[in-house]
């Protein structure tokens, strides 16, 4: 009892006392908000450590270890400078006649006049540029270029430098966006850089976007070193009989029909062939393992080129890339191949090969393939229920047989005499081209079954002929009938690895 008695003695003193509690507490915060001050303050508004007080306040504060000193400085960083203040704009005026005179003032950019990709050397005279440019200023102004040729450690006031005209190729047939692929020809009247050297390029907007402006932007397109010419490469043998110049691959593309692409072309083209792939994001990590292999063995050379996707251009700037394929690689393969990763070559003749194809067509520098579209949902019944397990032209075995439609058709050139090209074909070359190739070669295209990551086959019949969705198709087994050649072929050449590989 005694022990409750003084409970309720101490609760209710605390109780009258509430006020004067409230102010104390009160008061020792404010002290202690007045130390944690002082602490930051220069040295003259330090307090003595021998005072009293100082020994009070400092009991309030954490405690802070100060070296060489009882005094804490903080450094701050200097803000960063502020930004020039904008030009005031002139203002509109009256003039004669009570005219109002209106003021128009430009700010910024909407494009760039020119973005370099590449240069590469065509001849021991001759260069080819590759690069994006602003569409409306092609479209609507006259841009123009000129090339100059700078010899190593040349001085301004010692060296003559060699300039010539650039003449700029527009490949992709109006495809652009807000930007353009530009092509840029440079052709000297002599030889030049065998002591090394680089070459410029001077690209004028000659009043294109502002009427009163000519800007005129200077860029090294081009560095060779001393002795890293070599005039052997361009009358040489070429390295490859057959390169494939990829489009820009993109999206969330199965692993599978990459697979089935890769082993079922490098059978074609054979050894001496190689495959060009350009990476725009759709060589994602499983499409890696794909890859792989075929680069392991020198089949396949990966470009990344996502960079290209700040840059407004059709298609994921597609002109672009397979601009820079062709000249970059011109000298390296007798004939090149521009074709899409859904589309599959195809040889008829069963006594014929694609050397004897190119063989028979070696006095054109173009050809021409001719489309067969394939159904890509439509199977046979027989497959069911092992559909997973087959490969997708082993599937997909309908055709379309539509009348009086165009179709699309892809190409091969002999790149040593082509200056520019486009995606279905090339118009800027010297020599020959012919599309009568009917019956030597063909391709079979499966339209968006590269980026689809499920089972294609969704609709199983047991006929040799079909209409669906107003399209006929008729039963053709060319591919399939080609399919077990293939496994074999790619088992034979790098193993079981893919085996487990996913749609």
């Amino acid at each position: 009892m005694a022990k409750e008695r003084e409970k309720k003695m101490f609760v209710g003193f605390a109780w009258n006392c509430a006020a004067e509690l409230k102010f104390l507490i009160t008061a020792l915060l404010f002290v202690c908000s007045v130390a944690t001050v002082l602490q930051f303050l220069p040295s003259r508004f330090s307090l003595s450590s021998s005072s009293t007080s100082s020994d009070f306040l400092r009991s309030c504060l954490p405690k802070i270890t100060l070296s060489n000193s009882s005094t804490t400085t903080i450094a701050t960083a200097a803000p960063p400078p502020l930004p020039p203040p904008p030009t005031p704009s002139p203002p509109d005026e009256v003039v004669e006649n009570g005219i109002i005179k209106r003021n128009f003032n430009p700010h910024g950019d909407a494009a760039y006049n020119f973005v370099l990709m590449s240069a590469y050397r065509g001849g021991l005279n001759t260069f080819a540029v590759m690069g994006l440019s602003s569409k409306p200023l092609h479209v609507f102004g006259k841009p123009s270029y000129q090339c100059e040729w700078v010899p190593h450690n040349a001085t301004t006031s010692t060296t003559t430098t060699t300039t010539t005209v650039g003449h700029k190729i527009l490949p992709d047939w109006g495809y652009g966006r807000v930007y353009t692929t530009v092509v840029i020809n440079c052709t000297f009247p002599s030889p030049v850089g065998h002591g090394g050297g680089k070459l410029l390029l001077h690209a004028s907007t000659n009043g294109g976007g502002d009427r009163n402006s000519n800007t005129t932007d200077t860029i090294e397109a081009l560095f060779e070193s001393p002795g890293s010419l070599n005039p052997s490469l361009f009358a040489s043998p070429p390295k490859y009989d057959y390169l494939y110049c990829g489009s820009s691959l993109y999206g969330d593309l199965s692993p599978q029909r990459i697979r089935e692409w890769l082993a079922y072309h490098v059978r074609l083209f054979g050894e001496r062939s190689h495959f060009v792939i350009h990476d725009a994001g759709g060589a994602h990590p499983e499409v890696m393992e794909v890859l792989k292999p075929w680069m392991e063995k020198g089949f396949v050379t990966l470009h990344d080129i996502r960079e290209q996707e700040r840059f407004d251009g059709y298609y994921h700037n597609q002109f672009l890339i397979v601009n820079d394929c062709l000249h970059r690689y011109r000298f390296d393969a007798k004939w090149m191949f521009f074709f899409d990763v859904d589309e599959f070559i195809f040889v008829p003749r069963k006594r014929s090969s694609i050397k004897s194809v190119t063989d028979s067509l070696s006095g054109y520098t173009q050809f021409t393939i001719e489309q067969m579209t394939m159904s890509s949902k439509l199977c046979l019944s027989e497959d069911t229920g092992k559909t997973s397990r087959k490969w997708g032209f082993e599937k997909l075995v309908y055709r379309d047989v539509k009348r009086g439609i165009r179709r699309d058709r892809k190409y091969a050139v002999q790149p040593r005499n082509v200056f520019a090209t486009g995606v279905h074909m090339s118009q800027n070359f010297a020599g020959k081209t012919t599309y009568k190739t009917e019956g030597r070669i063909k391709y079979f295209h499966y339209h968006g079954t590269i980026a689809e990551r499920h089972e294609p086959c969704r609709q199983l019949v047991n006929t040799t002929d079909i209409t669906v969705d107003g399209i006929p198709y008729v039963l053709d087994t060319t591919m399939r009938g080609i399919t077990g050649l293939v496994k074999r072929f790619e088992q034979k050449t790098i193993g079981h690895r893919l085996q487990r590989t996913r749609q």
